[in-house]
């Protein structure tokens, strides 16, 4: 069951982190637990050293350290889980989290939005919009007679 979760982390169709790269780190997990909450090391920190890892081509790495850039401490990113009673699915939901957090760091750009004019109707509901909204507002004044 073990060599399960030492598995690679899985980013993409294209891009999977060895496990040799990887660096865990257990502790003891605030929460719900009962009694083994004191004498089991559930907490999960996982860390991945990006900034020297070969994993990458050097754009996508520069494209990661750039979105990265504040989880990063010394071009390492870690993740934690604590959210489970058990270790293993702690393992688990953290190396799913790195997983998601590196693909949306090598993720491409997206598309640039090309401006539109808005449309005759669209001005004249907002224009009309704010019309009624302030007659309500109007309305609410208390004018002495």
């Amino acid at each position: 069951m073990l060599g399960r979760v030492l598995e690679d982390v899985r980013v993409n169709d294209r891009l999977t982190i060895p496990a040799a790269e990887l660096a865990w780190r257990f502790s003891r997990s605030g929460g719900p637990g009962g009694q083994g909450v004191n004498t089991t090391d559930s907490r999960v920190e996982l860390s991945w050293d990006l900034g020297g890892s070969d994993l990458l081509p050097p754009s996508l790495k520069e494209r990661a350290l750039g979105r990265l850039g504040a989880r990063l401490v010394s071009g390492v990113l870690t993740v934690t889980a604590s959210e489970h009673r058990s270790q293993l699915r702690n393992r688990e939901a953290a190396a799913a989290r790195l997983g998601n957090l590196v693909a949306s760091a090598v993720a491409p750009p997206p598309r640039a939005r090309r401006a539109t004019r808005p449309t005759k109707g669209s001005v004249e509901r907002r224009i009309a919009d704010k019309k009624r909204r302030g007659q309500i507002k109007q309305n609410r004044r208390d004018y002495p007679e």
